[in-house]
């Protein structure tokens, strides 16, 4: 009987290498579907240490330049800085990160990978950077794909655009399909599931007197545009010309609906729909990584703010591992494919 992907019933576990790999959100989607994690790089020294807590021991505080040779991988997986390129960024086209990405192009010639992973935001697809990173995998052999899709479709109770570019020397990856069950929704994953009281990351900044004072006054579902109309004593000068313009910050997350995505700064009212549904304070650290689908065994390293960062910063679980299965798949299929072929011989 074939399991696991062999034919002799051993377990088939293909080797990746993960960079830019921040707290590991998207290396705990591959492992959770077979891969072993080989090696994790990434500047950031609390996310490195996030991610030796929670993911695996190989995460190192290197440069994504200095390209290894000691080391071996059938995957790379990869989310290069997005700050360039996000629509919730300032799109600098001259941001010196943007380049960074670049740096996979060297890793997969050096390492010959059988797939290649490049997640980012969609913006990246319209970037020079995209153009010269799907040239080079094209001519070192890969054939490339790209996915834009939307963590509500795959099990995230969160509103997130990721566009993945998919390299591969085994053959196509398919599109992972989406779920046809309703979207998860805050209330599914945070009011009908109780956080521990003594849960460490269950925590959120004190708020200011004024911050309070508006809390209070922004009814359920509502956001600035309701301190303008309300409680216009609370609001300052700036605001009083943008009422009609876009209402998310300083707004309460809807309970019967997905969170729009969480950023980095999720901390901060004024950065986005961060207020909880019916408390008057922010989202919690704990309430925005399950949002990301991070586990509550998960502890992450640091203070409040990088610890948001480490969070905002990574791909839903759900759909890093959506990725992933179809990842697998492509693999097991080649590796089925050469296992026969030597039986035969």
């Amino acid at each position: 009987m074939i399991q696991d992907g062999s034919l002799s019933g051993e377990r088939f576990r293909p080797r990746f290498i993960d960079l830019f790999c921040g707290a590991g959100l998207l290396s705990h989607a591959f492992k959770s579907v077979g891969l072993r994690p080989a090696l994790a790089i990434d500047l950031d020294k609390k996310a490195i240490q996030s991610y030796r807590n929670n993911v695996a021991k190989c995460a190192e505080v290197a440069d994504v330049r200095a390209v290894r040779t000691d080391i071996s991988a059938d995957v790379i997986v990869a989310g290069p800085p997005c700050q360039g390129f996000s629509t919730l960024g300032r799109r600098d086209p001259q941001d010196v990160r943007n380049e960074l990405g670049l740096s996979v192009l060297e890793w997969t010639s050096a390492l010959n990978p059988k797939i290649v992973v490049i997640e980012n935001v969609p913006g990246f697809l319209q970037s020079h950077w995209f153009d010269e990173i799907s040239q080079g995998l094209k001519f070192q052999g890969y054939e490339t794909q790209v996915f834009v899709l939307d963590a509500i479709d795959y099990g995230a109770a969160q509103k997130r655009g990721r566009a993945f570019t998919i390299g591969s020397r085994v053959g196509r990856v398919d599109m992972p399909t989406p779920r046809k069950s309703r979207p998860r929704t805050f209330k599914d994953v945070v009011l009908n599931r109780p956080i521990k009281a003594d849960d460490p990351m269950h925590v959120w900044p004190t708020p200011s007197a004024l911050a309070m004072e508006r809390f209070q006054a922004i009814p359920e579902r509502g956001g600035k545009r309701d301190l303008i109309l309300n409680r216009p004593d609370l609001c300052p000068q700036s605001w009083h010309g943008l009422i009609g313009e876009a209402t998310d910050v300083w707004g309460r997350i809807d309970a019967d609906e997905p969170s729009n995505t969480v950023r980095c700064s999720f901390l901060n009212p004024s950065k986005g729909r961060y207020i909880h549904p019916f408390e008057n304070r922010v989202l919690s650290l704990r309430e925005g990584a399950r949002l990301q689908g991070i586990p509550d065994s998960w502890v992450l390293a640091g203070e409040p703010t990088p610890i948001a960062r480490q969070i905002g910063n990574g791909v839903p679980i759900p759909l890093g591992r959506a990725i992933a299965k179809e990842v697998m798949k492509a693999l097991t299929r080649e590796h089925m494919a050469e296992t026969s072929y030597s039986a035969a011989a």
